[in-house]
């Protein structure tokens, strides 16, 4: 009954493809995109260590309400990339997006938890992986070799994400915010690549660093700077990204220390949608298997995104900055190299992530 069924989804979709060509292969999506001009959304991609903290979930979820946004793809990164890239898959076919790519980046070793593996690991996260669906239509039913060329290449992108952000910057050069929210391992193995193709991102957006203020103490309290988990994890990434000539807007500790309280968080559990309901589960996986035992979200990543769309929530301020070998960034003298989000309007952040969360319909 399994074959079958796939098969018979197979048969359906060949048939929408024969007909008007396969509608989600990574490579097509991005010539697809291609057509837009300047007006209307920006586009963006996704970088993204999703399944360990949760705060990576309520990114993906006000990345996805925010029209202001077309996310070409999601790319994971940082450990076990493939498990993080089925989780999106996951994610995305529940709350019917399953036509945006993801594209897992090189594994690396990660000895912290991934709390949300469970949600991976579920048959549910196959569902939405469109390369293997459309290989089974292939197989069962004949198709012309330009179809089977753009289905094998979105199985290679489906494993290729610093293949996927330098071809979607070729496609578009100087359009595309390239939003990083975990250890910048794609980041930097794009510049390694291809550093001139990557310098046609339009910019980067990124939630890392911490440059006056480190992570805050049990009872709220403010401490010395630290050594940010995203950098830390991966200090060359930063001083890469920061020597690549591609303009870079960071997101520090000094500004993302927001907490989803009780409150918001019940009114955002209670709301009942497919997108809610999915960080729903997620966060009790994360509640029930982070090592630190917080119940309160930290919410450093989705003020990336909110920046990315809302600039005036977190003014920046140009700074130099130099990064050591342990990831603390300090801020240094001379010619600046990021814009820097010192403090954000918690409030107005928080008012648009619980309208954004809560509303009807998804762009």
């Amino acid at each position: 009954m399994k074959n079958a069924r796939f098969f018979l989804a197979g048969c359906a979709l060949a048939m929408v493809w024969l007909a008007a060509g396969p509608p989600c292969a990574v490579g097509q999506s991005v010539a697809a995109a291609g057509q837009l001009n300047g007006a209307g959304p920006q586009l963006a991609i996704l970088d993204t260590d999703i399944g360990d903290d949760i705060d990576d979930a309520f990114a993906l979820a006000l990345a996805l309400r925010s029209p202001e946004l077309k996310l070409l793809g999601i790319t994971t990164a940082f450990g076990d990339t493939d498990l993080r890239a089925r989780l999106v898959d996951r994610y995305l076919a529940a709350v019917g997006r399953s036509d945006i790519p993801v594209a897992a980046g090189p594994a690396t070793v990660a000895r912290n938890v991934f709390t949300q593996a469970a949600y991976a690991k579920q048959p549910g996260a196959q569902l939405a992986d469109t390369c293997v669906l459309q290989q089974l239509s292939v197989s069962q039913i004949p198709v012309p070799k330009r179809e089977q060329d753009r289905y094998d290449a979105c199985e290679k992108d489906r494993h290729d994400a610093v293949g996927f952000i330098l071809r979607s910057a070729r496609a578009h050069p100087g359009q595309i915010t390239l939003i990083a929210i975990g250890p910048l391992f794609n980041i930097q193995a794009a510049i390694e690549r291809d550093p001139a193709t990557f310098r046609q991102l339009k910019r980067v957006v990124l939630m890392g660093g911490s440059v006056y203020r480190g992570y805050d103490g049990q009872n709220g309290e403010r401490r010395p700077p630290d050594a940010e988990w995203n950098i830390a994890r991966d200090p060359a990434g930063l001083k890469a990204l920061l020597a690549s000539g591609v303009p870079v807007f960071m997101m520090p500790l000094d500004s993302t220390q927001i907490h989803l309280e009780t409150k918001d968080r019940e009114a955002i559990f209670s709301h009942g949608s497919p997108l809610t309901d999915q960080l729903t589960l997620l966060y009790h996986q994360w509640l029930a298997n982070n090592d630190w035992h917080a119940s309160a979200p930290t919410l450093f990543d989705p003020v990336a995104v909110a920046y990315a769309t809302h600039p005036e929530l977190c003014p920046v301020t140009p700074v130099r900055l130099e990064v050591d070998d342990k990831g603390f960034t300090h801020p240094v003298d001379g010619a600046p190299n990021a814009q820097v989000c010192l403090k954000s309007d918690e409030a107005g952040f928080m008012k648009l992530l619980l309208e954004r969360v809560t509303g009807e319909t998804a762009h």
